[in-house]
């Protein structure tokens, strides 16, 4: 049995309400805003990438594009379509909390809460010691994760479920896609879920379901805070909503945002 990680193809599918050129867009427009000298990043990294949709788009605006990922199938994937649509991207195989790569980029991503599957502190702090590692010295690390209010309040911010559309006629294809259920309860001690996802695709006249379920760690808006202060190689630049720049505490941010830079008195960069 596969599952939605499986399916590269199903997966960027599933993730296509989200607008990657606006969004990409406003990741620049920060760079221009809390990077020395207002530089625009000439070098970008994706993290836990997946299908690579904001590493391909960075490469399509002329920048030197790398995409990372633990999954065979969707580095191969990331690496197929990007050839496809005549990019230069590299893709890499490789664990967010112990990568290696040799050298700094100017920009640093991680999108769509990926940071979810660290399940604990050790593997966060991992995580942002590589993350600071591999940034130039006035890099930035851009950190998306879900809001806090989606597993602590009563009114979560984004709905566990949603339909895509894409194409029309013969070509159109239809999914429906449940991402969490409401019996899928987080445990109070590890603050870890088992989210059951479920997908179904109509195609050209047949439909196909796929069914995952999905450990989910989350992490509150002070875990992140401790995480980046225990590992010390990161500070915090700002904080946002959302990609229109809200602020986290505005009842209409439907994500947590941070913008990190190397620790002031850390490891010079090379």
């Amino acid at each position: 049995m596969t599952g939605i990680y499986d399916d590269p193809w199903a997966y960027e599918l599933a993730c296509s309400f989200r607008d990657v050129p606006a969004e990409v867009e406003v990741l620049l427009d920060w760079c221009k805003r809390h990077r020395v000298g207002a530089a625009l990043p000439r070098t970008v990294l994706e993290l836990a990438a997946g299908p690579a949709e904001h590493a391909r788009e960075f490469a399509r605006r002329g920048l030197t594009a790398t995409a990372l990922d633990l999954h065979p199938a969707m580095c191969a994937y990331a690496d197929r379509t990007a050839a496809e649509a005549g990019l230069s991207l590299d893709v890499v195989q490789e664990d967010m909390t112990s990568f290696a790569l040799g050298r700094r980029f100017d920009l640093v991503v991680t999108m769509l809460d990926s940071t979810s599957h660290l399940m604990t502190l050790d593997a966060f702090t991992a995580h942002l010691d590589r993350a600071a590692e591999h940034l130039t010295a006035d890099g930035l690390y851009v950190l998306e994760m879900s809001h806090p209010r989606d597993r602590l309040g009563d009114d979560p911010s984004v709905s566990t479920g949603w339909t895509v559309e894409r194409g029309t006629g013969i070509d159109a294809v239809h999914a429906a896609v449940r991402w969490g259920e409401p019996t899928d309860r987080l445990d109070p001690v590890t603050q870890i879920a088992d989210d059951h996802v479920t997908m179904s695709i109509t195609e050209g006249g047949a439909t196909r379901v796929i069914r995952d379920v999905v450990p989910y760690r989350f992490w509150s808006a002070t875990e992140l805070i401790a995480a980046i202060r225990l590992s010390g190689a990161l500070e915090v630049v700002a904080q946002y909503g959302d990609f229109a720049e809200v602020t986290l505490t505005d009842p209409a941010a439907w994500r947590m945002i941070t913008v990190l830079r190397r620790a002031s008195g850390g490891p010079a960069a090379e």
